[in-house]
């Protein structure tokens, strides 16, 4: 990647090195090393667009995610895939989806194999337990599931969206629900399994430290929410849809809360660090197919928020893959600030691995960036990067502020400036041509090592 890359604009170092000032730290407590390795808890939503959180002026409240984020650092330009498996591949490998032929959502198996979960595997490497609550999509095949791609213990689906109390895929009566990757029934609500798991987890964990991945239905449709979620919002939110999406994106933040309050309980909210995402932008609509869920389900004319930003799930405009993010860890990373240089899911295999004390990983697999003393405001530099993304019908690329999206059914580009224009109005790919060429030909490179 380092032949792809250019050097950091001066505005970026100007601004790292503000950082760096306006939120100094005491140095017994930002530079000393923490007495043991820190847990970590990584909250992953399914389809929260950008105006579906309360910190960004959104009709819907998540009080407790909120707080998180006022106590920790705000991921302003945070990218993740336009789809869910993308982002879940990307998270769990360190490395662009496309490098394992993953361009949207997986069925039973994938190419990514289970040592290519360099995550988990790194971190069961350092000492953590490693354990995953909620959605999966990563394969359900006995060869693709949680367990043999570095997790100790698994529990939620394997499957993508299912109905969030039968715990159905949404064809047929297709059980996906699984405990440490055997297929089990269970009762109850999607969000609430998924929380009270994490929280026996949390509570019965021994001295090593753990890694947790929470990985939450909400607020992905089909939407059924207990009448408590929905009863807040009648008077606030007139289109019933998107009360009930708004109802089961509050119905996840109380089970944050409940994750942050068994740390506290346990004693292990200090040495935690959490982070939170979305794994795609927001979806506009579903159309209830009656093949689906066995026609049980209306259409749901109204979902998901990604306003100011354009476009929707599924897209590669900002909308589809620009999503809220932030880390939280009491003392370790300045509290109220925002991060507003981009950061990529890929990120999270190098900042995590070095956040528990680890090495780099190795070359091959080094497509994220190790934001760890950044996000401290112990550094005023980050590397050169390329941001890069593809899905069945489009890639695009990202270098310094200039954005090119290649409809390559359409044999169509546009070119945007992202920081003059992020709403993506204005197209300038005619007006650009030397730059539309040059990042054509960087696209066609990055596009060379995908499976």
């Amino acid at each position: 990647m380092a032949r792809l890359q250019r050097h950091v604009t001066m505005v970026r170092a100007v601004a790292l090195a503000l950082w760096a000032c306006l939120f100094p730290f005491d140095p017994a407590a930002s530079h000393a090393q923490p007495s043991r390795r820190p847990n970590m808890v990584f909250v992953l939503a399914d389809d929260l667009g950008w105006g579906d959180i309360g910190y960004h002026d959104s009709d819907i409240r998540t009080p407790h995610l909120d707080r998180l984020a006022a106590e920790g650092v705000r991921l302003n330009r945070h990218y993740v895939y336009p789809t869910c498996s993308p982002t879940r591949v990307a998270l769990l490998s360190g490395r662009f989806p496309s490098r394992f032929g993953v361009l949207g959502p997986l069925g039973s198996t994938t190419q990514m194999r289970g040592d290519d979960a360099l995550l988990p595997h790194g971190l069961r490497q350092l000492g953590y337990r490693t354990h995953i609550s909620g959605k999966w999509h990563i394969g359900e095949t006995a060869e693709h599931r949680p367990l043999g791609y570095g997790f100790d213990t698994s529990y939620g689906y394997l499957r993508g969206q299912i109905d969030p109390y039968t715990h159905r895929y949404k064809f047929g009566d297709h059980v996906t629900w699984h405990r440490n990757d055997e297929f089990v029934e269970e009762r109850g609500h999607v969000t609430d399994l998924i929380t009270e798991e994490a929280v026996r987890i949390i509570e019965s964990a021994g001295e090593k430290p753990f890694f947790l991945y929470v990985a939450h239905h909400s607020p992905h449709y089909p939407l059924n929410e207990p009448p408590q979620w929905i009863a807040p919002y009648e008077k606030t939110i007139d289109d019933v849809w998107r009360r009930h999406f708004a109802a089961a994106v509050t119905h996840l933040d109380d089970g944050v809360g409940r994750v942050v309050e068994a740390l506290e309980r346990t004693k292990r909210r200090e040495n935690t660090l959490i982070v939170f995402s979305s794994d795609n932008g927001g979806q506009q609509s579903w159309s209830a197919p009656e093949t689906q869920y066995n026609g049980r389900y209306a259409p749901h004319t109204t979902l998901g928020n990604n306003q100011p930003l354009r476009g929707w799930k599924g897209d590669l405009y900002e909308g589809g893959i620009r999503v809220p993010a932030f880390v939280n860890w009491p003392g370790h990373v300045p509290a109220g600030a925002v991060f507003d240089f981009p950061t990529h899911v890929v990120d999270w295999l190098p900042t995590l691995i070095r956040a528990a004390g680890g090495e780099p990983v190795r070359d091959e697999a080094a497509e994220g960036i190790d934001l760890w003393d950044a996000l401290r405001g112990r550094s005023s530099e980050l590397p050169p990067r390329v941001l890069y993304w593809k899905t069945p019908s489009a890639s695009a690329v990202r270098q310094g502020d200039w954005k090119l999206i290649q409809h390559r059914r359409a044999d169509r580009r546009e070119l945007f400036h992202l920081d003059d224009d992020p709403r993506e109005e204005n197209n300038r790919a005619d007006k650009e041509p030397e730059r539309v060429s040059q990042l054509s030909t960087l696209l066609e490179r990055l596009t060379e090592e995908d499976r």
